[in-house]
């Protein structure tokens, strides 16, 4: 991701005092999602320019540093790492906080003027929408230039790329034009890379003061902005309209706890929370023994291990390669003999009775039931909680109303190739029930990953207790 700023006119050097960032020298900042780079390209007394590059590493993005896990080729063919956004809009409050804010320690004056400044974006993505760019920058008084190329040029009946290289020009404040960028980034993308609650209300209104109000696209804005958030979007609106303040914070305050969440959230994936999810609830089970069925690589069983609890860990999966993976996951020829006598792997299918799978205190089936074909259910039902029968059982599936959300998905498929079916909230309510009046459990559903207030969370999470 590329972010330059020119600014034309006389002692145009003094840019770095008003970055705060020196223009002899470049400069690198440790993002929670990567790293950022700024400098200068060019310097002169009548035209200077910034660089802020952004470096995001894709697999690590995709994968996450902790309980990475299956998440299949979805997770990493994908533009996120590459295309402006949200990211782009962090980094910027971030490395220009100062500037932002309209603050210059050295040419404070220079920070209150107007100046011929230009910024230029590569790989915003429009989708093909030729007067977004205009709409949401010519009210401000910009002068925009947007090109586009073709996918392939070898290929052209493939089409134009959805990406745009937009510039923008006009005489405005170093400060205004950092803050409209970094609202209007994430209006071309209609994603953020973090969780949104109510706090986003407050730094939109915070970044868009002066000037969001009055815009004759606000509300376009608003709700590109918040995405699926329609909620979060129609309070940010009635806000606007009847210009309350609700935030009592200083701007100190606020812009640090922005920084806070932004860094702790941006790199948290589904599966991550997914793990931490299934992990806090065998504690509370207060199991001192787990099953880990369809375990995978064994992400949760590498994390249960870890548990003083937990005495005992079977990471049990049909495919012997699955298993092969788990051994190298958990470092299995060099593991410490005290973890070693806690584990054990094992080839078993989850359709059919086997006498190993009892006398655990918790069994966990995390992203597994979707795989299995419908008709093969009632036969996992029946070894699962007919047969094995332990006190707890975990299971968690994807929630199939939320796939709206993924933009890259198309309409009615399933997330990942080979899922046999995704159940809606109601259908998994409507199973968990099943299974509970036909086997004397009890369960408790809940949901995991961001909230949309229509379609629910990402992933949906059943905890049976067996009754008596």
């Amino acid at each position: 991701m590329l972010l330059t700023i020119t600014w034309e006119g006389q002692n145009t050097q003094d840019l770095g005092y008003l970055l705060a960032k020196h223009p002899d020298r470049a400069q690198q900042f440790e993002l929670s999602y990567g790293r950022a780079y700024v400098f200068y390209p060019e310097v002169s007394s009548k035209r200077t320019t910034a660089a802020l590059v952004l470096d995001i590493d894709p697999i690590d993005l995709a994968r996450g540093k902790v309980g990475s896990g299956e998440g299949g080729l979805f997770d990493y063919v994908n533009d996120r790492p590459y295309a402006a956004t949200s990211f782009m809009s962090t980094a910027i409050n971030r490395v220009f906080g100062s500037a932002m804010r309209g603050r210059s320690e050295h040419r404070q004056e220079l920070a209150d003027t107007l100046l011929s400044l230009s910024a230029t974006l590569t790989s915003l993505k429009d989708r093909g929408d030729e007067t977004l760019a205009k709409e949401l920058f010519e009210p401000l008084g910009y002068t925009v230039k947007t090109e586009r190329s073709r996918l392939d040029e070898k290929f052209p009946e493939w089409g134009d790329s959805p990406y745009i290289d937009l510039t923008i020009s006009g005489e405005v404040k170093l400060s205004e034009l950092l803050n409209h960028l970094y609202v209007l980034i994430p209006v071309f993308d209609r994603q953020k890379h973090y969780y949104m609650n109510e706090d986003e209300i407050r730094k939109l209104l915070d970044h868009g003061k002066g000037w969001l109000a009055d815009h004759p696209a606000k509300e376009r804005i608003v709700r590109r902005y918040f995405g699926s958030k329609k909620g979060l979007a129609r309070k940010a609106i009635d806000r606007l309209a009847t210009g309350a303040d609700e935030d009592d914070e200083t701007a100190e305050e606020a812009e640090a706890a922005e920084e806070a969440a932004e860094e702790k959230a941006a790199h948290t994936p589904l599966n991550t929370l997914r793990l931490e999810a299934v992990k806090a609830a065998v504690l509370a089970s207060g199991a001192g023994s787990v099953i880990d069925l369809g375990c995978g690589s064994a992400p949760l069983t590498q994390m249960l291990l870890k548990e003083p609890q937990i005495k005992k860990v079977t990471a049990c999966d049909v495919a012997a390669r699955a298993l092969e993976r788990a051994a190298q996951r958990l470092n299995l020829n060099r593991m410490p003999l005290t973890l070693k006598n806690k584990l054990t792997l094992m080839q078993a299918s989850l359709t059919y009775r086997d006498q190993r799978f009892e006398g655990y205190d918790c069994a966990c089936i995390v992203e597994v039931i979707e795989h299995i074909e419908p008709m093969r259910i009632p036969s996992f039902e029946r070894v699962i909680f007919g047969y094995a029968k332990p006190g707890t059982v975990i299971l968690t599936t994807p929630n199939r109303e939320y796939n709206v959300n993924y933009e890259s998905l198309p309409k009615d498929h399933l997330r990942h190739g080979d899922h046999r079916f995704e159940w809606t909230r109601e259908e998994f309510r409507q199973w968990t029930t099943h299974v509970c009046e036909k086997f004397g459990y009890s369960c408790v559903i809940s949901g995991i990953g961001d909230t949309d207030e229509e379609h629910g969370q990402p992933t949906q999470m059943g905890v049976f207790t067996k009754n008596g």
